[in-house]
C-alpha cells in the first residue's frame, strides 16, 4: 500500500457541552491537522495522486475553520467540537473533494496540542 500525506495548522476557538471540566467554557487550541492517503498502485506518472491536490484541499478546510469558533462553522453548529468529530468533519469534506481518486483509505488526525489527538479513518 502506498501512502502520501500533507499537514497544516489553524487556530480556533470551541466549548464542549456535556461533563468536560473547564473545556465547557470557550478556549482556543493551536490544531495541527494530519491527512494521509493510502491505495495500492499507483498512476502512470509514479504518483497515488497529486500531493498538491490533496494539499489545496485541506487548506480549503484550514482556510475555512482559521479564527472561527467552531461553533459558527457550517456543518460544525450542530454538533459538540470534540477532536473526534472535527476529525470526522474534516474526513467528509476531504473525501468529497477527492472523489474519482484512485484512493483506498482516508486517514484525518486532529492535534488539540502536540501530546493528545483524535483521528478518523474510512475506505473511500
Amino acid at each position: 500500500m502506498f501512502e502520501i500525506g500533507v499537514s497544516a495548522r489553524f487556530e480556533a476557538a470551541h466549548r464542549l457541552i456535556g461533563d468536560f471540566g473547564p473545556a465547557t467554557r470557550m478556549h482556543g487550541h493551536t490544531y495541527r491537522i494530519e491527512v494521509a492517503i493510502r491505495g495500492p498502485r499507483l498512476q502512470p506518472d509514479g504518483t497515488l495522486i497529486d500531493i498538491t491536490r490533496l494539499q489545496a484541499a485541506l487548506d480549503a478546510i484550514v482556510n475555512d475553520l482559521h479564527y472561527r469558533d467552531l461553533a459558527d462553522v457550517p456543518g460544525l453548529e450542530q454538533i459538540n467540537t470534540t477532536a473526534e468529530n472535527l476529525a470526522h468533519y474534516c474526513w467528509q469534506r476531504l473525501a468529497q473533494a477527492l472523489q474519482g481518486s484512485p484512493i483506498v483509505t482516508l486517514t484525518v488526525r486532529i492535534w488539540e496540542n502536540p501530546d493528545a489527538y483524535a483521528a478518523y479513518e474510512d475506505q473511500l
